[in-house]
């Protein structure tokens, strides 16, 4: 019923292809996409094919709920190496929906609900390395050449639980492949020679269920087209019972290959047997069982007369005993331990292989018990007590075990006169001995996963590979001379440990340990180190230490970082926090602060001197000091104008003129302008008139101003008490400081726009033009381009004139 609404489904969709033809607006986009163009888009609740980038590298939909492919979808993307449409609800694909992904190299398809394989899809995949088209609902394959032209193919995967036809030139067109995986446990008709004529075959990986149970023929004949002497075979979840169901090994065994694997294997002792006598004298090499379970009790001595001597290593995972207190031992096994050079036994709850069992392994040079439940006491059993009888061992791991104790171990392995290789990651060592005695020929030890917090002496000297990560080491202080690679990841180092310690270093691992940084001075002392992995740490982002790193980054270092960028990352400052280190961009004002802090300093001592200079050019200051000046006397001079006002203007005017002038030019003051204007003078004119000239009274800062004031409230306050100003010009005039700090003053008060004030009066002791007056007196350089001025006349006949025209400029109010 679910084939025939998937059916359905296309047939409606395939009868719109003309309205999917043209880009939909409402089209999806996806733009989780890295720095190398691999796009991840899966798990995103997508119901098509959403928009992305056409410069993708790799783009993975998988987990969707797509369920078309368009022929637009995925045009454009000429430049797409990987698509992953794993685990959708895809029914449709146009027969042109992949011809513009010249460039794709894998495909996966799996998991889907296509009904059946269309050879248009492939047609313009030249470039294709790897298809998969597991667990998809169509139920035959090889009813038309559906690979053809895929030449370059080398990874196929098909077949799902629908598949029950397979037929001949299913393959058609694959030239050879590295690996082929075919799930067809419900497989009722096959094509002798449907798989037959791909060559070469790497790897064959068979999931044959049913047929191993409801026809031998067809499994056999399965089995019998894909093996070759060079092909590993795998066949995956079977349930041998009896001898009908091992028949389909001789198949196998009369091609004669060596390499025979079981996934998901349930295995009686009756087939066992069966399996070892088919395989009398066939050159088996290696036997792999990965999930295998052991339904019997290990009666397989029936056949102890078989010939098993090219058997070279047996690999059992996961290996379950059903009823373990009724499995006999081992010992009846001997005609299969004594030929293997290799044997693993991995995570099958093994706590002990007695001794006797261990004497029987005779040519063994590497042995796997890793992820067991070995204890110090069972591990002395199983290695005879170091009695040496695994005198041609080479590489032992015992990982993942219950250990305890390093100075048990090293006394057990001591006689291993051949060891080279010792693995005891993963157990429970806390301590370790001050010294140690190991085999001289020890170049590899792995102590990773253990609780270890201090080093010492009792590591070998001889080892060339060292792997000490995840303990909670805080420092390294023993000397390894000829040692190459060394791994201290996920441990507490501060600092890397000095390179003096191993003089021939290569490789040195560091991630996730409490790094801040490091630098060129820290990695000197390594003489021999080509690659670093520090990464995941919290680094300091320095700025020599982001300079250095990327530089090492970049391949400009003297140590190349092959951890990849991305994993250094900022943990200080704050500000750069999860910034990865490779971009990260320090400003020099960070970076050289005292050059900066220099450097600005003379910037700025060096504008200060300029604007100085071009302040004092331009009189800024004195515009400056005015303003100030200005701004104060006039507050205070408007509480004296308010004392004025309600005394009356005339009740606070003490003096007839307030007289500006250079010191100077003092004598012309004291010598005729006082005596003419302040002593009782009678002219002709007052003597014809019967009057006498009022005497003046002037302001003379020598003489009038109090002493201990403010020399603006001096001027501001003799300005205010006259009725007049006069200003006495010479080039004394101007070039006098004094005085022209006084004019400065008066120039704001009596010059500015709203005072009020009637103009001052000027008297020109000698020639001299507005030209000669400072710039910043522009008020005064107007008045004396708007105002008649007296020049002080040089010829005697002038004078009477000149005083007379003065004193009727300051008497003017009364005249009136």
């Amino acid at each position: 019923m679910g084939q025939l609404t998937n059916l359905y489904v296309a047939v409606l969709l395939s009868l719109c292809w003309g309205q999917w033809s043209e880009p939909d607006a409402e089209r999806p986009s996806c733009d989780r996409c890295d720095l190398r163009l691999s796009c991840d888009c899966s798990r995103g609740r997508f119901t098509r094919v959403p928009a992305v980038t056409g410069r993708a590298l790799t783009l993975d939909l998988s987990f969707n709920n797509i369920t078309a492919v368009t022929n637009v979808d995925l045009m454009g993307h000429v430049e797409l190496r990987a698509l992953n449409l794993h685990g959708n609800r895809l029914a449709v694909i146009h027969p042109s929906a992949f011809d513009s992904l010249w460039s794709l190299e894998e495909l996966d398809l799996s998991d889907n609900q296509l009904t059946a394989l269309n050879h248009d899809w492939f047609g313009e995949l030249g470039a294709l390395l790897q298809l998969n088209l597991l667990d998809n609902p169509y139920s035959c394959v090889g009813s038309a050449p559906v690979f053809l032209g895929l030449v370059r193919l080398r990874r196929l995967a098909f077949g799902g639980p629908a598949l029950v036809e397979i037929k001949r030139g299913a393959l058609s067109g694959v030239m050879e492949l590295e690996e082929l995986t075919v799930h067809a446990n419900n497989l009722e008709r096959y094509e002798s020679g449907a798989l037959a004529y791909v060559w070469p075959l790497g790897r064959v990986s068979l999931s044959l269920h049913g047929p191993f149970l409801r026809d031998v023929a067809l499994a056999s004949a399965v089995v019998g087209d894909v093996s070759y002497p060079e092909t590993a075979v795998t066949l995956e979840d079977l349930h041998l019972i009896g001898n009908e169901s091992v028949q389909p090994f001789r198949a196998a065994a009369r091609r004669r290959v060596r390499n025979m694997a079981f996934h998901n294997l349930s295995v009686s002792d009756e087939a066992t047997v069966n399996m070892l006598m088919i395989s009398d004298g066939i050159p088996f090499t290696t036997f792999t069982f990965d999930g295998v379970t052991l339904t019997g009790e290990g009666r397989w001595e029936r056949a102890s007369w078989t010939d098993q001597r090219s058997i070279d290593e047996f690999f059992i995972r996961n290996a379950v005993v059903l009823d373990v207190f009724k499995f006999v031992s081992f010992l009846q096994l001997g005609f299969l331990l004594q030929y293997p050079r290799k044997l693993s036994v991995i995570n099958a709850k093994v706590f002990v292989v007695p001794c006797a069992t261990t004497g029987l392994l005779l040519n063994l040079q590497y042995l796997d018990l890793s992820d067991n439940l070995l204890t110090d006491l069972t591990l002395a059993e199983t290695l005879c007590h170091g009695s040496g009888t695994l005198k041609d061992l080479r590489v032992l791991n015992i990982s993942g075990n219950a250990l305890k104790s390093l100075s048990t171990l090293r006394r057990l392995v001591a006689k291993l006169y051949k060891l080279t290789h010792l693995d005891i990651s993963r157990n429970r060592y806390s301590s370790m001995p001050d010294s140690c005695s190991w085999p001289s020929t020890l170049r590899h030890l792995n102590i990773s996963g253990a609780k270890l917090t201090t080093i010492t002496p009792c590591l070998p000297t001889t080892l060339e590979v060292l792997d000490l990560s995840s303990n909670d080491l805080k420092g390294f202080t023993v000397a390894l001379p000829v040692l190459r690679e060394l791994h201290l990841s996920g441990n507490k180092f501060l600092r890397l440990p000095a390179g003096s310690l191993f003089p021939n270093l290569q490789t040195l691992s560091a991630q996730s340990n409490t790094l801040n940084m490091f630098g060129h001075s820290d990695l000197q002392s390594y003489r021999r180190l080509q690659s670093l992995q520090a990464g995941r740490n919290k680094f300091v982002c320095s700025c020599g230490f982001v300079a250095f790193l990327r530089s090492s980054i970049e391949g400009d270092g003297v140590v190349r970082l092959t951890d990849g960028e991305e994993s250094y990352i900022c943990d200080s400052p704050l500000y750069l926090q999860g910034e990865p280190v490779g971009r990260v961009r320090l400003s020099v004002v960070v970076c050289h602060r005292v050059l900066f802090v220099s450097v600005s300093c003379g910037v700025a001592l060096l504008v200060g001197i300029l604007v100085s200079v071009l302040l004092w050019r331009l009189h800024a200051l004195w515009y400056l000091r005015m303003t100030w000046a200005w701004l104060r006397a006039k507050h205070s001079s408007r509480r004296r104008r308010q004392l004025r006002d309600v005394a009356g203007s005339e009740a606070l005017l003490s003096f007839d003129a307030f007289v500006s002038y250079s010191e100077k030019d003092a004598g012309w003051v004291e010598t005729f302008l006082v005596p003419e204007l302040e002593e009782p003078r009678e002219t002709d004119e007052d003597y014809v008139n019967h009057r006498t000239t009022r005497p003046l009274t002037l302001c003379l800062h020598k003489r009038d101003f109090l002493p201990g004031h403010w020399i603006l409230d001096n001027i501001m306050s003799a300005m205010e008490r006259s009725r007049r100003t006069v200003f006495v010009l010479s080039e004394n005039f101007v070039q006098s400081d004094w005085c022209r700090y006084e004019l400065d003053f008066s120039h704001f008060w009596l010059f500015d726009g709203d005072a009020g004030e009637e103009p001052a009066i000027l008297i020109l002791l000698e020639p001299l033009s507005k030209d000669d007056i400072p710039n910043r007196f522009c008020k005064l350089r107007k008045l004396m381009s708007s105002t008649t001025y007296l020049e002080w006349p040089q010829e005697e006949e002038g004078k009477p004139e000149f005083w007379k025209r003065l004193r009727h400029a300051l008497t003017r109010e009364d005249d009136d």
